[in-house]
């Protein structure tokens, strides 16, 4: 019989996962895994659990939570050899990633079946340093907005938190020197208010940030905002809304499958990779194409 390992975060959702929990249990027995759960507790609980699932040699993990989760368990993953499949039941705030595949928002029903159905996909994985994102890198000072925003915030007043902290955040918004070399040519080096770095066309809730992102074309799509003023910039972010923001002349769009990114002096850029901390300026990213087989509709 194949084994599934499910990793949930008990307060993502309104906590929507431990009420379902057997629901979702007796749904894989029925077919045809053998099945056990485990509630993370902390940071790096699930990448934990995740890898030590590889190691056990189950054929599938489940990451049910936010971007969070699934950036957890994604890093407890990407060493390994011999990778489970993965499967993902969303119920987060953002779910960009499950968005960005297609999932259903509002169903765990419909998640799991698309699970027991059986259609995979192989999709690409960005590699920062030593850590691994499967749909944003970036860095800048509204990147950290989705480890800032409090849990117990998001989970009252969900997608909205991160608009309240973002405009708290926006009077104090200030341009950082980077220097970004792909394999062949240094793209910029300048001042700039942000850069991302995308494997989906899904970020922040933005689902045309990265207009021309796939998720298995070995590319990751890189976008930068040169150094404006605070009304250029609340005017790209409208257009961003639409997709239309890569043709302004304040914006780079390039496609890339490898990123080295510095910066200047004493500065401390902080990176966000799907939505948590992943460490600081300097990074070399690339993408490993087709890294991981992910459960799909």
């Amino acid at each position: 019989m194949k084994k599934a390992r499910l990793i949930y975060n008990p307060s993502s959702g309104r906590e929507i996962i431990r009420r379902r929990l057997p629901d979702i249990l007796d749904m894989l027995e029925t077919a045809g895994y053998e099945t056990s759960s485990y509630a993370t507790k902390g940071a790096n609980d699930a990448t934990e659990q995740a890898e030590r699932a590889a190691r056990s040699g189950y054929d599938l993990v489940i990451a049910a939570g936010g971007d969070g989760t699934i950036y957890e368990v994604l890093n407890g993953l990407a060493e390994r050899k011999t990778r489970p499949k993965l499967g993902i039941i969303p119920c987060g705030t953002t779910n960009d990633f499950a968005r960005a595949i297609g999932l259903p928002m509002k169903s765990i029903s419909r998640a799991c079946k698309i699970i027991t159905e059986g259609k995979t996909q192989k999709i690409d994985v960005g590699r920062v340093n030593n850590r691994y994102f499967i749909n944003i890198a970036g860095g800048g000072f509204l990147t950290n907005l989705t480890y800032e925003v409090p849990s117990k915030l998001k989970t009252l007043i969900g997608q909205l938190a991160y608009y309240v902290k973002g405009l708290e955040k926006l009077p104090s918004v200030h341009p950082f020197h980077i220097r970004l070399e792909t394999r062949d040519r240094v793209v910029i080096d300048d001042e700039v208010m942000i850069f991302l770095v995308a494997n989906s066309n899904s970020v922040g809730g933005f689902e045309r940030l990265a207009p021309k992102a796939q998720l298995s074309d070995g590319k990751l799509d890189c976008i930068v905002v040169k150094k404006c003023n605070l009304a250029e910039f609340i005017r790209l972010t409208t257009l961003a809304i639409r997709g239309e923001h890569i043709k302004d002349p304040n914006v780079f769009y390039f496609q890339t499958d490898y990123l080295k990114a510095t910066t200047a002096g004493s500065q401390h850029v902080e990176l966000n990779l799907d939505g948590e901390l992943g460490g600081e300026l300097p990074c070399e990213c690339q993408v490993l194409p087709g890294h991981v087989e992910v459960f799909v509709p």
